[in-house]
């Protein structure tokens, strides 16, 4: 996993490492690219994050903020655990355009968080996305309620290190395992995405549309074979897969089904999968 604090430094490390780069999905034609910078997302004690919305969300909804399931501040949830409704007082760095931080927003809840299928953790903030806006001039990030497309131009966005990496979707990975834990469905990129600790939580978003498609959450350190920092490939049929230097994150389009009116979540809503407690 992407953690800052005890990876960090040997992540710098292999980062200029030699890595046999994976095949790129071919790509369609490109649509114009839009803007991507910091403005949105968010500094964490351990890892990078931001503040979402959902297509259906209303700006005087209480903002989210989005990290993952391995930086949650009480520790890693369990396989198989899911944690809904946990109060919380985590602090976050919002960040302009520049990635200079501009203030300090405060959650009071851990509204859903899980390392199972998936590694997401989602905040509510004691604020709304429209006082948010009318202080600091600064929107929160959509989060795509559509599957992300191999090929696709990528930034992922760093509000611990104040970093954007650049590169594509490479493709799908049927089971990503790390450790005790397994996901689902998620996102490989190409060699150029770097990431190392501490961007951890990062929003993943396509440059056509500007809108969050994942959530950077890990990358295989050392070329070992299903351990922690060290994350394998399993397809459908067992075979396992090991590519050193490559790194992942976690499709966020099952998300948006899972909330409804006033950014309530409902995990029995129709079309939600996330797991459930």
């Amino acid at each position: 996993m992407n953690k800052p604090l005890v990876a960090a430094l040997a992540s710098l490390a292999i980062t200029g490492m030699g890595v046999a780069p994976a095949v790129a999905a071919p790509q369609t034609a490109k649509a114009a690219a839009v803007t991507v910078n910091f403005a949105g997302t968010v500094s964490l004690s351990n890892c990078s994050g931001s503040v979402i919305r959902f297509p259906n969300s209303a700006d005087s909804d209480p903002a989210l903020v989005l990290t993952n399931g391995h930086c949650l501040e009480t520790g890693f949830p369990e396989p198989g655990e899911v944690i809904t409704g946990q109060s919380s007082s985590r602090t976050f760095g919002l960040l302009n355009s520049s990635g200079t931080r501009v203030a300090t927003l405060r959650a009071n809840q851990v509204v859903y968080s899980t390392m199972t299928d998936t590694d997401i953790t989602i905040y509510r903030t004691t604020t709304t996305y429209a006082a948010i806006k009318s202080s600091y001039g600064i929107s929160p990030l959509t989060v795509s309620a559509a599957h992300p497309v191999a090929g696709s131009a990528i930034k992922v966005v760093s509000g611990y290190w104040k970093t954007i990496y650049s590169c594509n979707i490479d493709g799908f990975v049927y089971r990503l395992k790390e450790g005790d834990w397994t996901w689902k469905d998620s996102v490989r990129y190409t060699s150029a995405c770097n990431t190392i600790g501490g961007t951890s939580g990062s929003p993943v978003i396509d440059t056509s549309t500007g809108q969050v498609v994942a959530v950077n959450n890990t990358g295989n350190e050392d070329g070992e074979q299903c351990t922690v920092d060290n994350p394998c490939e399993v397809d459908e049929n067992g075979n396992v897969t090991v590519r050193q230097g490559i790194n992942y994150a976690e499709e966020t389009y099952i998300i948006p089904a899972c909330f409804t009116t006033g950014n309530v979540l409902n995990l029995s809503a129709s079309g939600c999968t996330l797991p459930k407690p």
